[in-house]
């Protein structure tokens, strides 16, 4: 069975219900189907125990309250909270008799439920946010936690898999955080996020747009490596794979799970069906350095570490105006119907920032033909 026809074939499912006649016969499952399966159960073992899963190092919040904040700041919001409420808002001024929205890949249904919170804080009512996740043991903690803030109302959580989504309904927004580099299915749920968004809606997204698997291209890791050299031996112990790397090793973490499984297809697809209303885009090098694997060895109220985190943003920041690499995080706003203008920062355009990868010659390249 050819990888065309095992997307295909996955596209016709939903976890809403999918009909016994076109799916797979349970016993003779293809060596596709299986490693399919595989990777859903990684990633639902991954994060079912995992109830604080954005838990990031002191010293990426130093970086990004110093760095990225004022950036964030010229484009109208402060922190991704306060720019998903902020377009969400908007969205319920159009919508007054009732807005709704979807969140996909929503998780524990944290962010869900602080959105939800600060609407009805700024006088929004009647919305919904339909989250959607295919993480029962997840979805079952966003609903405790819905009740527990007194938005049960809104915050609706439902059983589904994005790469496979089919919306029974038009919605006011989509959100996505932090959910776009899990998708296999880019195209499939892309094309269901524009027939689903209502005349006027928007598309928000906050999500990685880096190399597959979160793997530096070969330009920013020599700089990752430069910079590498100058760290404490104490510092290159990864926490994560629980290894010394006085090298820096690149990994690719979509081997076994769908982590960053298509990330830098992510930018040219969106690029392909969307308009962009705004678009931030930023970091790169600096990432290895104050990430999970690596950020907690560093002390945010220690002089040496916070100038050493100043001079990888000022090189990671120069190297992409430049233009001799790209971004790998983006907060964007889109929608199907043509703007004016999008509000980006300087230069740096969609267009202009994707990193096209050589044709056919990257190994690392989970793009289906």
């Amino acid at each position: 069975m050819s990888e065309n026809f095992l997307r295909r074939q996955w596209a016709r499912f939903s976890w809403r219900g999918s009909s016994p006649a076109s799916a797979p016969s349970p016993s003779t499952p293809s060596a596709n189907e299986l490693a399919y399966r595989e990777r859903i159960a990684t990633e639902t073992a991954v994060f079912a125990d995992r109830v604080k899963v954005h838990d990031l190092p002191p010293i990426f919040h130093y970086w990004s309250n110093k760095h990225l904040r004022p950036l964030a700041e010229s484009f109208g919001f402060s922190n991704p909270d306060d720019f998903f409420v902020r377009y969400l808002e908007r969205a319920a001024g159009i919508k007054p008799q009732g807005a709704r929205f979807v969140s996909l890949g929503a998780g524990n249904c944290d962010l869900e439920v602080r959105l939800a919170c600060s609407l009805k804080q700024r006088g929004v009512a009647g919305f919904f946010i339909e989250c959607v996740d295919i993480n029962p043991a997840m979805l079952e903690r966003g609903r405790t936690l819905a009740r527990e803030h007194g938005v049960a109302a809104e915050v609706v959580p439902r059983l589904g898999d994005f790469n496979s989504w089919r919306p029974e309904q038009s919605y006011d927004a989509v959100i996505a955080n932090q959910s776009l580099h899990h998708v296999l299915e880019l195209e499939t749920l892309f094309d269901a996020i524009r027939g689903a968004l209502a005349p006027g809606g928007v598309f928000l997204t906050a999500d990685m747009i880096g190399r597959n698997g979160h793997l530096r291209w070969p330009e920013a890791l020599d700089i990752v490596r430069e910079f590498w050299r100058e760290l404490p031996l104490s510092y290159r112990y990864n926490l994560q794979l629980r290894r010394q790397e006085d090298e820096f090793l690149d990994w690719d973490c979509s081997g076994k799970s769908f982590e960053g499984i298509r990330a830098q297809d992510v930018l040219p697809l969106l690029i392909e069906r969307f308009y962009f209303d705004m678009f931030l885009a930023f970091g790169n090098v600096i990432d290895p350095f104050v990430d999970r694997s690596f950020g907690h060895h560093f002390n945010a109220d220690a002089e040496w570490d916070r100038d050493f985190i100043d001079r990888v943003h000022a090189r990671d920041e120069a190297e992409i105006l430049a233009g001799r690499i790209k971004p790998t995080h983006v907060f964007a706003v889109m929608r199907t119907e043509p703007v004016a203008k999008t509000l980006c920062l300087r230069h740096l355009t969609p267009e202009f920032c994707v990193r096209a990868p050589p044709q056919g010659s990257d190994p690392h390249n989970r793009r289906l033909s």
